[in-house]
């Protein structure tokens, strides 16, 4: 593959993750009638990737969760460590499926950081938030 075909790839895979995310983080900035306390911001995911040319490569991803219910909300803040961790180990397990020069799959990504979302928080009701997914 054409490595100018992979920069585009990436970049409408940039996109397509911001504009999908952007109304939801819109709301949760107080934008869309959310208060700015229910948005929990973690700090970027990062794994290494293998590139087409053989070199290693990484991936970020800018994760954050809405949590409307103030008592989930707590456990959730409470919960940031184990949070992070498990964002770690599911971006790094896509990471490692990933074919080189092939972009990430957001979808299955996303689904998967919710699910661990869940579990660590013992119970639904805790919105993932993706920001942006870069390859570099």
């Amino acid at each position: 593959m054409d490595r100018r075909a992979l920069l585009g790839l990436a970049a409408l895979t940039v996109t397509a993750a911001s504009t999908a995310a952007a109304p939801a983080l819109a709301r949760s900035e107080g934008g869309g009638g959310g208060s700015t306390s229910s948005f929990i911001r973690f700090p970027t995911v990062t794994a290494t990737i293998l590139r087409p040319n053989g070199r290693r490569g990484v991936l970020t991803v800018e994760t954050g969760v809405d949590v409307a219910d103030a008592g989930l909300r707590a456990r959730a803040e409470h919960s940031a460590p184990r949070l992070r961790a498990a964002y770690n180990t599911v971006v790094q397990q896509i990471a490692g499926l990933m074919l080189p020069g092939a972009p990430p799959d957001v979808e299955r990504m996303v689904r998967q950081l919710q699910a661990v979302t869940d579990a660590t928080l013992g119970r639904p009701g805790a919105r993932l938030l993706i920001g942006t997914v870069m390859v570099a």
